[in-house]
């Protein structure tokens, strides 16, 4: 066998198998595409959660998630959040039934409990969630207001 040969067998059998390849990978019209959703799943500060709280204000896709007891919400919480309390049986069946689409800025007191109820919104596919670390405890220590 001759090299020009060989050199010519050789592209031959790379443009087979390049198009088998790339065939392989066409989908038909009307077949269904998997794509991976795309999440947004971050820590932030105390003052990076004050700026996106002011930033959304008026937003009604905005919500503000304490996963702490209901007892500790009632001692101060941040303004407007709601309390979905982690440690109760029922955290994962409510956090289901929330919009997965909307913006969520979570928070406990440190952020270890915060810290689950993230890793079970990542897994119920929401968004864009929003860590607030170290929880409600830096966010005062930041001298930022809290409710009652």
């Amino acid at each position: 066998m001759n090299r020009s040969y060989l050199v010519g067998l050789v592209a031959v059998i790379i443009l087979v198998l390049g198009g088998a390849i790339a065939g392989g990978c066409a989908t038909a019209v009307g077949e269904a595409k998997q794509v991976t959703k795309a999440q947004l799943i971050k820590d932030i500060s105390p003052k990076e959660a004050n700026e996106l709280m002011q930033k959304n204000k008026t937003n009604p896709k905005f919500i503000i998630i304490d996963v702490r007891t209901p007892q500790e919400f009632a001692e101060g919480h941040i303004e407007n959040a709601i309390n979905i309390d982690f440690r109760a049986a029922s955290f994962e069946a409510e956090i289901s039934k929330l919009d997965r689409n909307k913006t969520y800025l979570v928070y406990c007191r440190s952020g270890n409990r915060s810290r689950g109820a993230l890793e079970v919104m990542a897994k119920l596919d929401f968004k864009e969630v929003y860590h607030l670390l170290p929880g409600i405890i830096g966010w005062q220590n930041d001298s930022l207001p809290v409710v009652k």
